[in-house]
């Protein structure tokens, strides 16, 4: 799955949980959940669930820490893909 997919999946799976839509409109590598799309720490954990299920992998607890911008994540879900 390229780079690409991965960020078009997970943009559907965060949109429930933006609070900043313009935020939203401009997603890229670089956008940090809480900071850019203002979501807050609970809804990281339902985001983490989502990312979960939709990939079929397990993220453990030092990967979720990290998990706090679009780049980090896909690093993860492509890590936890091929591991």
């Amino acid at each position: 799955m390229t780079k690409e997919e991965i960020i078009s999946k997970l943009t559907v799976i965060v949109k429930p949980y933006v609070q900043n839509e313009d935020g939203f409109k401009n997603i890229s590598e670089d956008t940090d959940f809480i900071n850019d799309l203002e979501i807050n720490s609970a809804n990281l954990v339902d985001i983490i669930l989502d990312v979960e299920d939709e990939f079929k992998i397990e993220i453990d607890n030092d990967s979720m820490e990290k998990m706090l911008s679009v780049k980090a994540t896909v690093a993860i879900i492509q890590e936890k893909m091929n591991g």
